[in-house]
Parts: C-alpha cells; structure tokens; sequence
C-alpha cells in the first residue's frame, strides 16, 4: 500500500457528522418599489419599460410604438395585439428569418434587481427570433416581477434539456476605442411589458 493510500483509508476511518445547511430565509435585496427599480435599470442599459393595466392599455401602448408603426417583417406571439406576417411554423431554418423587423414575444418573468427578463426557448419553434429581429417587444404579466436573481433562480426549473436566457436590454458592444455599437449582436431595441 502506498502513502497516498493510507492516508485516504485514515481519512474514511474517521467519519466526519454530517451537518445541515444553515437556513438564510430570504437571501438578497429587496426593493420598496421593484417596479421603479426594474424601470430604472432597464433604461440604464438601454432598454424601456412600459406598465400597463390590461391588455387593451397594452395594445393601445403599442400601437404608439415606432417600431411598431414601421410595420415591415413581424412575428407576434400575440396575434390578437400585433397581426404577424411571418408565420414561425413555415420557417424550416432559423437563418430564413434574416430581414425580421420586429419580435413580439413573451418572457417568464422579469428581475428588478437587474432589469432582465428570463425567456424559454422552447416556447417558440427558433429560439434565433430572440436575437436577430431588429427590434425585440417582452411581455411579462407584473405579478412575475421579482426583486433579485435569487429569486429568479428559485423560479428556474432544470429538470429536462432545454433553453433558456436572461435578455436585459438591446444587445451592444464596444471596441478599445470605446466606440458603442447597438445591435451588433442582437436586436436594437427593447421595450418590456409589464402587464396587469
């Protein structure tokens, strides 16, 4: 028996008592007014939100949206706020849906302590829509905003494959020379919904 071997067998002879894990309770912060807070930081990185009543007040919201007034190549989850031309069914490849003008699409719900909106990519045919539409509508019912990532991460299930991402605002980068970029890598804009 080599060393390394005793010392592993002195070690098992030793069993350790198993202790329980403390109880924090309620871990993070908390915010007064996380609808505020979420508003506040969505607009940080670029993004909007807009808070409406009801689906009629989100309509009305809407349709005074330019991206929405442009019209152009539109996938809408919601057909009975925004009429869609592009049908996701008929799409074979994801690269098919290259030109598309505007993503209307729902998300899980939304974090104030950092302004994302956590999305499933199984509740569209192409998960790609998310991020190469020019411009990207989230509509999140309000009672599923929640105050920080330890609380998204409590509403996370993995317990089959699948796909899901954090969207916080429109997708940017920039370069040494700090030049900005907006929608380099994803859509130009985002607005959230956040409805009832």
């Amino acid at each position: 028996m080599n060393s390394k071997q005793e010392i592993l067998r002195a070690i098992a002879g030793h069993p350790q008592e198993s202790l329980a894990l403390p109880d924090v309770g309620d871990f993070g912060i908390v915010y007064d007014d996380p609808y505020s807070q979420y508003s506040d930081v969505l607009s940080a990185v670029g993004g909007r939100s807009i808070r409406v009543a009801d689906d009629d007040a989100l309509r009305r919201e809407l349709l005074q949206l330019e991206v929405v007034e442009r019209g152009g190549q539109v996938y809408s989850a919601f057909p009975q706020l925004i009429a869609p031309t592009v049908d996701l069914a008929a799409i074979e490849a994801p690269r098919e849906l290259n030109g598309l003008d505007l993503a209307v699409l729902s998300g899980e719900f939304a974090v104030a302590e950092n302004g994302a909106v956590w999305v499933q990519g199984d509740a569209v045919r192409h998960r790609a829509v998310y991020f190469i539409a020019e411009h990207l509508i989230l509509i999140v019912d309000a009672v599923n905003l929640v105050h920080n990532m330890h609380q998204a991460y409590d509403r996370l299930q993995f317990d089959k494959p699948g796909y899901g991402v954090f969207v916080s605002g429109p997708s940017k980068t920039a370069d040494i020379e700090q030049s900005l970029v907006i929608g380099a890598q994803g859509p130009r804009s985002l607005h959230v919904f956040l409805r009832g």
